[in-house]
């Protein structure tokens, strides 16, 4: 096969472990940079262009887009689909999870568990949100916030107030939500392909931070899920429409609680605390899913053995 790889740095540990395991189960892997691309949008012979010529045709796409480029990447990766090349993640499901406020709306809805979320864009509305989450502490996220920029811990009920205030006068979107104490300042990272959770670990803030990104100095390590906690990592998964997500989770005494559904989860991480191939059960993945659809093409003649 040939696979395209949208990331815009092939030198990222993540796209450098899906290209060694492409390239070592015989297929051909090419990076394409999602912001060097333009596109010709037509009924007839659609394609997608870059520095001057168009690109030759793949058999399947594998979106790393980042958060910063969503709009941008996610019509790209729209346009591979318009052209028939099969997206191991969609355009609409990526597009879905990194709103945060919908993609947990749309979890709520399907009775998944989640830490109480107030949202309001009126200070008059305030003392109210924070009633809502039980008060202080409570966290204060940006919407657009990533790898755990713009995460606020408000440890008093004036200090949740003052920073609320500062970015609501900002214009910023945010959400205010319950903090679970009983986490410990750990969250689990479960990494979901298709229908299985295939590798999972705990990140155990640094000391005097709550938040365990390991971008901010968490600690990784090996866990073992409950069968509820597989259950809700890939039914969240599953609502979000996407076949490759980063669940994370909290342990509350209500059981697993989803924080986030992330759409584009780094490798690196789960590979280290794992021990796991994670990059190889990826490539795996789309070569089951792309059979049905190869043999259907012989069956027409529209395709030769790649």
């Amino acid at each position: 096969m040939k696979i395209a790889i949208l990331s815009r740095n092939p030198g990222l540990y993540s796209t450098r472990r899906l290209v060694e395991a492409a390239t070592s189960r015989g297929h051909q892997a090419d990076v394409i940079d999602v912001l060097k691309c333009y596109m010709n949008i037509n009924a007839q012979e659609p394609s997608i262009h870059m520095l001057g010529q168009a690109l030759p045709s793949y058999d399947a796409v594998i979106p790393r887009i980042g958060a910063s480029v969503t709009f941008y990447g996610t019509a790209v990766l729209r346009q591979f689909e318009t052209m028939g090349v099969y997206a191991i993640s969609e355009s609409v499901a990526i597009t879905r999870s990194r709103d945060k406020l919908r993609s947990l709306q749309l979890l709520s809805r399907k009775g998944i568990g989640l830490p109480t979320t107030g949202f309001a864009n009126k200070p008059v509305d305030i003392p109210d949100l924070l009633t809502m989450v039980g008060g202080a502490p409570c966290v204060i996220k940006l919407l657009e916030g990533t790898q755990g920029i713009g995460v606020v811990l408000a440890e008093t009920r004036k200090a949740a107030e003052s920073v609320i205030e500062a970015f609501m006068g900002l214009k910023a979107n945010i959400m205010v939500q319950e903090y679970i104490k009983e986490a410990g300042g750990a969250d689990i990272r479960c990494f979901v392909i298709g229908d299985k959770v295939i590798a999972a670990m705990k990140r155990q803030a640094a000391p005097g931070e709550f938040r365990s990104n390991l971008h901010r100095g968490g600690v990784a390590s090996v866990v073992k899920l409950t069968p509820i906690e597989r259950q809700t990592a890939v039914k969240a998964a599953q609502i979000m429409g996407l076949n490759v997500a980063g669940v994370d989770l909290l342990r509350s005494q209500k059981g697993p609680m989803v924080m986030e559904v992330n759409s584009s989860p780094g490798l690196e991480g789960i590979e280290s605390a794992t021990g796991i191939d994670v990059a190889s059960k990826i490539i795996r993945f789309i070569e089951s899913s792309r059979r049905p659809q190869i043999r259907q093409a012989r069956i027409r003649g529209q395709s030769k053995p790649q």
